[in-house]
């Protein structure tokens, strides 16, 4: 309820919702205030459809990140089955030659490599290169006439998935060439 006493409300005379305006009678006031309280409704309408909307979209983007995560190696799974089946075929060979056991081998190399680079997966053989610890890891030094702190010999190959290490390469590192003459260990 409001006060009697209080000050009227400041506008100026010849805005629509001025109380003062001259010619403004109580009906036109109700109708200002019907009309302000519709869009008032629509308002807030519109705004809990936007705010159902948001929560419905956050939702199926955090199902479809769901589905992702499930299903991220679905289709690397998929070819990787051509790879059994070649094995389980070996397998089931009832007496297999050499020659034939050799070919399997190699027909399911091939299959296991295409399968490995349609995922992204690339090899890491890195002899001769310069060390690069964050795709070798030394297992040790040896002597070598090549330069100092490059690779001398894998051990192990290592793979990149799109570029990003999933396994290293074991490696030994050459220590350089060493100088008969000036007698004692390298670095010494």
């Amino acid at each position: 309820m409001e006060d009697p006493n209080a000050p009227a409300p400041e506008a100026a005379p010849d805005t629509p919702l001025s109380p003062e305006a001259p010619n403004t009678t109580v009906e036109d006031l109700q109708a200002r205030l019907a009309s302000a309280e519709a869009e008032a409704a629509r308002l807030a309408d519109e705004f809990l459809r936007a705010k159902a909307e948001a929560e419905n979209t956050r939702r199926r983007a955090a199902e479809d990140v769901a589905k992702a995560h499930k299903y991220a190696v679905e289709s690397f799974a998929a070819s990787l089955l051509a790879v059994r089946d070649s094995l389980e075929a070996a397998l089931a060979v009832g007496a297999p030659t050499v020659e034939s056991f050799r070919e399997g081998v190699e027909v399911t190399h091939r299959q296991l490599t295409a399968a490995l680079e349609k995922a992204g997966v690339t090899e890491v053989d890195p002899g001769g290169q310069k060390f690069d610890p964050h795709r070798h890891e030394a297992m040790g030094q040896v002597d070598g006439s090549g330069e100092p702190n490059t690779v001398a010999t894998v051990l192990r190959k290592g793979y990149l998935l799109n570029d990003r290490v999933i396994r290293p390469a074991l490696v030994m590192v050459s220590r350089g060439a060493t100088d008969p003459g000036a007698g004692g260990a390298p670095g010494a």
